[in-house]
């Protein structure tokens, strides 16, 4: 079993949202859907633009903690290395 940390945006180099999961794509779909609410319904982020593989959940949840204190321009440049063109990768996962 995989663990993830991810980013979500809601357009390019805009709000960003960092989180941790055990099942990215329903996770995903779970924030495009707003099906839980709180911080990406109320601003409308849902586009999957970054995640990273963990082999336990601590990790995931270690690293999401660690991004989510990191500078804005950090977490832009983390993004783009991996996604230059800011694309929705939710279709990689399908």
């Amino acid at each position: 079993m995989y663990f993830y940390t991810y980013i979500l945006a809601g357009r390019r180099n805009g709000v960003l949202y960092t989180g941790s999961t055990d099942d990215l794509l329903k996770r995903v779909v779970e924030h495009r859907e707003k099906l839980r609410g709180g911080f990406t319904a109320k601003y409308g982020v849902s586009r999957l633009v970054w995640y990273e593989l963990h082999g336990t959940r601590d990790e995931a949840f270690r690293r999401e903690r660690q991004i989510k204190e990191w500078r804005r321009a950090w977490k832009l440049d983390l993004i783009e290395r991996m996604n230059p063109g800011w694309d929705d990768l939710l279709p990689t996962l399908l």
